[in-house]
């Protein structure tokens, strides 16, 4: 078993004991969020640190009306 440390800008987002370690340009799956391995650090014979890269959030654009102006 490997300790797992997931960092994003020297943030500390997820420790994990796993089997198997993640490959660098690997696509998971981090709190419901997509994230992308960018570099991978051996600490000791068990610990790694793994830097990711979390994908940006578009957020939708509220449909605008022009409120100012009513009928009657």
């Amino acid at each position: 078993m490997n300790v797992v440390h997931y960092y994003e800008n020297k943030t500390a987002v997820l420790n994990q004991l796993l089997v198997r370690i993640p490959a660098i340009d690997e696509q998971i799956h981090i709190k419901g969020r997509k994230a992308k391995v960018v570099e991978i650090i051996k600490m000791d014979d068990h610990k790694y640190h793994v830097h990711v890269m979390f994908e940006k959030i578009t957020k939708k654009q509220p449909l605008t009306k022009d409120l100012g102006k009513k009928k009657r």
